[in-house]
C-alpha cells in the first residue's frame, strides 16, 4: 500500500519506468493506481496491451476484478495510458472534455493516440467528460496540465496535512520534475508551466505524494525528491537453445 488519505486506500499496481525503447518503438510502461474508498473502486490510467495480465493478477490481490472497478480517471489519451478502459464495463470512464475533442481530430495512423479507442470512448455511455475545477470524487478533482497533450489533467486528492498528485505525463518522471524539461511534448514552453504548477502543489503541503506517469512516487525531504518504494524492471530473453535457458537483464540502478 502507497498511503490512505481522505478515506481512500491507494496502492500502486504498475510500476511506471522513466525510459525509452531505442529500437522497437515505444516502450509505454505507464504507472497505474487503485484507490478504494467511499464505496467506489478507482484507477487512475489504464495502460495498454501488455498491462493486462498484471491488472488482472493485482486487482485479484487485492480480492476484485475487473467488473468490481467503479471509476476510470484518464489523465490523457495516449495509448500506453488509456486503452485498457474497455476491460470495465461497469466504469465511468473520465476524461478531459477537450483531450477528447482533440484525440478524435488527430490523424490516424500517425500519432500516439488509439484511434479505435477513442473512437468508441467517445460512443460509450460510460464516457464522463470533464473540465478542471470541481470535485469528481470525494476529495478528488482535476486540474489542466497541458503540454504533453493539449488537453491533458492531472489529479489532485486533497487530504487535511498532505495531499497526493497524480501528474500523467504532464510530468513523466523525476528528471522532468527537477529540470522543467519534457521529452515527448507538442511546446516545451507550456510543458515547463505544467511542471512548474505541479512543483506548486507538490511544495504546498509537507508530505504531499507525486505519483508520476512514468516513475516511482515519490515525496520531498529537505528539499529533494525521494522515491517511494521499490523499483522493479526486467527482461528475461532466450538467447539459448532451450525454453528453459534464459537471460535476465535487470533494468534498475543501485
Amino acid at each position: 500500500m502507497l498511503t490512505t488519505l481522505a478515506g481512500w486506500r491507494i496502492d500502486i499496481i504498475v510500476q511506471g519506468y522513466p525510459g525509452k525503447s531505442v529500437c522497437h518503438g515505444g516502450l509505454g510502461w505507464s504507472t497505474i493506481a487503485l484507490l478504494r474508498g467511499h464505496g467506489r473502486v478507482v484507477l487512475v490510467d489504464v495502460g495498454s496491451f501488455g498491462q493486462r495480465q498484471p491488472i488482472i493478477d493485482r486487482l485479484r490481490a487485492h480480492g476484485l476484478a475487473p467488473a468490481d472497478v467503479t471509476d476510470v480517471l484518464l489523465t490523457h489519451s495516449h495509448w500506453d495510458h488509456s486503452i485498457n478502459w474497455v476491460m470495465f464495463p461497469k466504469a465511468r470512464v473520465v476524461i478531459g472534455a477537450d483531450e477528447l475533442a482533440w484525440s478524435l481530430n488527430e490523424p490516424w495512423g500517425t500519432t500516439p493516440v488509439p484511434e479505435l479507442y477513442v473512437r468508441e470512448l467517445d460512443r460509450s455511455a460510460q464516457t464522463v467528460r470533464v473540465r478542471a475545477g470541481g470535485e469528481i470524487l470525494p476529495g478528488i478533482s482535476a486540474a489542466d496540465a497541458p503540454g504533453h497533450t493539449p488537453g491533458h489533467l492531472i489529479f489532485l486528492l486533497e487530504g487535511d496535512r498532505h495531499d497526493l498528485v497524480f501528474t500523467g505525463d504532464a510530468a513523466k518522471n523525476r528528471a522532468e520534475i527537477l529540470s522543467g524539461d519534457a521529452d515527448m511534448t507538442y511546446d516545451p514552453a507550456i510543458s515547463r508551466r505544467s511542471i512548474e504548477a505541479i512543483r506548486a502543489l507538490w511544495q504546498r503541503k509537507p508530505g504531499t505524494i507525486l505519483v508520476p506517469g512514468h516513475d516511482l512516487p515519490m515525496v520531498l525531504e529537505d528539499g529533494e525528491p525521494a522515491y517511494l518504494g521499490t523499483r522493479a524492471a526486467a527482461v528475461s530473453s532466450w538467447f539459448g537453445e532451450g525454453l528453459e535457458q534464459t537471460t535476465l537483464f535487470q533494468l534498475t540502478i543501485g
